[in-house]
This record gives structure tokens, sequence and C-alpha cells, in this order.
């Protein structure tokens, strides 16, 4: 059976890992796979816990709502058989208003599921009447009721040797199928509504009967689709239960109200009445029961939801179980026939022990996995519960069946994380310190007691082994960078912090929101003195440098002046020369014209 096709199935996209369902499932009928919690139905009861407590809405029953629509809109007479729980779900709606808005969905009627109920007790009644008559001590003088499908599914899987201590009867939803069947028409369909899942199981088991069953809030669902709104209703003389209505058995659906139907018989006053509601509750009692001990009859009603089934998985009433209760109760007709009543009709059903078969497995395969998980002593079995299941052991066993992962084990993964986080403390080289919001120390790794532990401040004070607890006050003065990180919700980095002559580069970083703050906080005073040498040999070199250019600035300055007095004397010296030459052609070319003449 694929997982949508069971009645109950995991959106495995919606599954956050909580493990609220294995803690709270009564069976352990879930599997982890991939880390996610998967419903194993060969295990399962169908008693919708897991659909109770599932915080993210990773556990849905399966939607029946689609095939009722194409079952009304095949044109089959289909008929309603409603859970006499509704009146505790439809607050403030009269039974004409129900009817009216379940008839316009297309159902030929509704009757009530209380009905069967009646002929249930009728049938318990006579049962009861016979076993108190026989005197053999070999009779059998435990009877145990049939009437919730969770409960006969736990009894079947889990304590199958009390299966035959289960009375050979319908339960009320079966026993009103075969009712309506004989009053209405063998091919008629007939659609169960209320607030149980098992009936589901029930439907798949008995097609002949029942050929689906919906929810309150399929049917809610329904109404809204349909634009179907009850108050707005105007009903009629046909808005009525059919074939007739319900008396006594409408009290079912409360703890212990199987039991108030068969007080009033004759033989419910010679026989043990008594109820369990709670699938632990029943596992408790019934595995201690001594039959042999038991001088007459005894009839125990077992539910599977505690307080019955007012807190069925799909019941959405806000109200408290006490409010619920009444109105139930208030409902039901005890003046009518109540303890009257004669089996009408044969709901006669027989139910077969399937016993879930656990593998054994030997304590050295045991103490072996748990050894994977950290266990390795039975002092480290501290048994808390926190995967989901009761003890180490039998968290053990379900690793080994592979119902279950490692990580599940709280303890484990809690003691690999500090592992993993103590081993990036020793590794990283600088001071690394923890602390929460009033700077108390948390964590600190042995750079952080090297650097800053004074023998003669804090000795007298600390432990030098054990800082945890410490005030980071008392061993650093820049803590306001811790608190201004908290106050921020911020990372902050500064460099140059200085301390005790000490330079550092301090990074301040938010583990948790204004809860816990860590710091890594890195020693720079050699890096940084070395960066004040180079740079002084820089401004050394630099000032030698500066003095050679202005040396030889001014020796290329008095050569430059030297020359330029050269250069110039040897320009007036030629220009000298020029001159005088210049002179003597022109005396010479003058004296040379007067000669012509």
């Amino acid at each position: 059976m694929s997982n949508r096709e069971y009645p109950l199935y995991t959106i495995k996209n919606n599954c956050q890992d909580c493990y609220k369902c294995v803690r709270r499932c009564p069976v352990k009928a879930i599997k982890i796979e991939d880390s996610s919690a998967m419903i194993v139905p060969d295990l399962c009861i169908a008693c919708g816990t897991c659909y109770k407590v599932c915080p993210a809405k990773a556990k849905q029953p399966r939607n029946d709502l689609t095939r009722a629509q194409h079952l009304i809109a095949s044109g089959k007479d289909v008929y309603v058989s409603l859970a006499p729980s509704w009146v505790a779900e439809f607050d403030g709606f009269s039974k004409e208003q129900l009817i009216a808005g379940i008839r316009r969905l297309g159902f030929r009627g509704v009757s009530e599921t209380a009905l069967g109920a009646e002929e249930v007790s009728a049938n318990i009644a006579r049962l009861l009447d016979e076993a108190g008559q026989t005197a053999s001590p070999d009779a059998n003088r435990l009877f145990i009721s049939t009437a919730c499908p969770a409960v006969v599914e736990y009894i079947n899987k889990y304590l199958p040797e009390h299966s035959p201590c289960m009375t050979k009867l319908s339960s009320p939803l079966l026993a009103h199928c075969r009712l309506l069947k004989e009053s209405l028409g063998r091919d008629i369909e007939i659609v169960f509504v209320g607030p149980c899942i098992a009936k589901k199981l029930e439907a798949d088991r008995h097609p002949d009967l029942l050929s689906l069953s919906l929810s309150f809030t399929d049917l809610k669902n329904w109404f809204k689709a349909e634009n179907i709104d009850l108050k707005d209703i105007h009903t009629s003389v046909f808005d009525k239960f059919i074939p007739d209505a319900a008396e006594e058995g409408r009290a079912y659906p409360v703890e212990g109200g199987m039991i108030e139907t068969l007080k009033p018989y004759e033989t419910g006053k010679k026989a043990y009445l008594m109820q369990i509601t709670g699938i632990n509750n029943i596992r408790r009692e019934l595995s201690n029961i001594r039959e042999q001990k038991l001088d007459r009859p005894v009839f125990i009603e077992c539910l599977a939801c505690e307080g019955g089934c007012i807190a069925g998985p799909c019941m959405t009433s806000k109200k408290s179980g006490f409010e619920k209760r009444i109105e139930v109760l208030k409902d039901a007709n005890f003046d009518g026939d109540a303890g009257k009543r004669k089996p009408s009709v044969d709901i006669s059903l027989d139910y077969a022990p399937d016993g879930v078969i656990e593998c054994e497995y030997d304590e050295t395969a045991i103490k072996n996995i748990l050894a994977q998980i950290g266990k390795y002593s039975i002092e480290d079995e501290i048994n808390c519960g926190g995967c989901g299941y009761d003890t180490c052991r039998n968290f053990a066993r379900a690793l080994l069946a592979g119902k279950a992962e490692p990580e599940m084990c709280v303890s484990h993964m809690k003691q690999q994380a500090q592992r993993k986080a103590n081993a990036l403390l020793r590794c990283i080289p600088s001071p690394i310190v923890i602390a929460n919001a009033r700077l108390s120390i948390l964590e600190y790794n042995d750079k952080f007691v090297e650097t800053f532990w004074n023998e003669e401040e804090h000795a007298d004070i600390y432990d030098k082994n054990n800082l945890r607890g410490a005030d980071l006050r008392d061993f650093i003065d820049f803590t306001n960078l811790f608190s201004a990180s908290l106050d921020l919700e911020q990372d902050i980095h500064r460099e140059h912090v200085r301390f005790n002559d000490k330079l550092f580069d301090v990074v301040v970083f938010n583990i948790d929101k204004k809860q816990i703050v860590g710091g890594i906080i890195e020693d720079v005073t050699t890096m940084e003195m070395k960066k004040e040498q180079i740079a002084e040999k820089a401004k050394e070199v630099i000032h030698k440098n500066l003095a050679t250019v202005q040396q030889i600035a001014c020796t290329l300055g008095e050569h430059m002046a030297e020359t330029e007095v050269l250069l110039r004397s040897i320009a007036k010296d030629f220009a000298a020369e020029d001159n005088t030459q210049n002179n003597n052609s022109v005396t010479i070319r003058t004296n040379s014209n007067k000669r012509d003449y």
C-alpha cells in the first residue's frame, strides 16, 4: 500500500524533524526516512494521534472528498451515516439545518450512526446474558468492545492473545450500514461523516457495506465549495433523520456512553461494566488482566481516544471535553426503548488476530548500536525519551530495525556538537571566548587563558582550569564591544585595541540574539611592532636618500654656477674678438676704396 493509499500519510516536505509523532504514537508505527517521519501501515492502527500532535501538519488523513463527489455525480442513491458527535462539532446549528445542508450536496438522506449503536448494545446485552447463564469455568467471561476500529486494530496487532475476547460484533457504523441496506435497499451507497480516521479502514475492508468515510472537516469544506451556509438554510418537513431518530445510542461518543446504554438492561446489572480510553491505558490494563479471577461476565468499553469520540482526531471544536460531553448526553434519550431492544439484524463479524512480529536482537547487537550513539555503559543510557522511545534500548532496537536514525538521539547530537565546537576552539590559534548577556563566560579556549590569565589578580578568585561562569570583565577591559554587539544584534570588528601593553584585533559576533555573544581576539602586537620597525627603517632610508639628493643637488648647483660663469666669460671673449675683427675689416675696405679714386 502506497503512502497516500493508507488512511494516514506524511507530506515529506512539511516534516520538521521534531519527532513529536514518534514520541506520541502509542505503537511506534513511524519510520524515519531521509529525516522525514513516515507512517508504517503494517504497524499503524489509524488512531490519528500523529495527525493531532503534528505541529507542521505533515501528517494528514487521506482525502476522500473527491471520491464522494464522484459518487454523488454517478446518480446512485447515496446516504450519509452521521456520527452522533456532530452535536459537539456543529455548534449553533439544528439537526434540521445540518440535514438540509447535506441533502443540498446531493445525498438522498441522512441517518444516525447511533441507530447502529443501539443495535450493538442489544446484541451485547444478549451475549452477556448468555455468558451469565453458563456455569462452565472455561467459558469466556471477558468481553472487549469492538465499537472502535482503532482498538480492534491495536488488539489484533499488539495484544493478539486477547483477540478471542473481542465481541464478534460489527462496529456501530457497520451495524448501521447493515440496517440501512435492510430498510432502504441493497444497492444504496453509504458515506460516513464523523471525527474518526480509523473508519476509513472499515470502508477499505468492507466496501460492500460502507462506500467511504469523510471527516467533519471534509463536510465543512464541501459546504464552503458549494456556497452552502447552514445558518441561511430554510428547512422543511423532509429534513429529518431516516428511517427513524436514534435515542440512547447517541451517548456512544463519550467515554462510558456505551456502558450507559447497557445499564438499563437486566443483564447489565449482573455483569461488571467498565470503560478504558486511550491506547496506552488499554495496553496497561489488558496486559495485566487475569481472566481466571472473574466471577461474572465483564464487559470493557475500549476507545482509542481519551475521553471518547468527542476527542477524535478530526474534531475541530475548541470546547472543553466537559462541554462536549454534556451536549452529547443532553441529546441522548434514555426514556424510550433503552434496555428493551432485541437484536433485529445479524451484525456478527469475526476478527482474526494479526500479531505484529517484532525482531529480537541479541545483547551484542544492542550494545554495538548503543556505542554508535555514545552509550557505552548503563550510566550513559539516560532514557530521556527525546528520540520518541521511552528507553535508549528501545531506540537501539528501532535503529536495528531501520525505523530510526542516530540523529534522533538528542544527547548524542548534543555531545557531537560539543565535541565539534571544542575541536574548533582548540584548533583556532587566537584567544576565543563566548559569554552570555550578563558577560559570564560560557566557553573559552586555552589560548584565552594563556593570554589573559593574571596569576596575581585571578588566582584568588577563579580556578584557572575552569573559568565557566567567571565575569569576562575581570579579564579584559574592552567588554563594551561585547555589550554593543548584544544590544545592536550585529557583529563588530575593531583593530588595534590596546590592553596591557598589547594590541589586539577583536571580532565580536552574535550567537543567540541578545543572549549569547562570542569573540575572537587576535594578538597583533608582534605584527604591529614589525610594521613599526619597517616603517622606521623606511623613514631612515628616505632621510638618507633625501640627504643624498640634497647633496647631489648642492654639488650640481655649484657646478652649474661655475659652468655658467665660465660660459659667460667665454661668450664675452668671443664677442669681444668678433667686434675687433669687424672693425679691422671696415678700415681696410675704406682704405681700399680711397686708393681707387
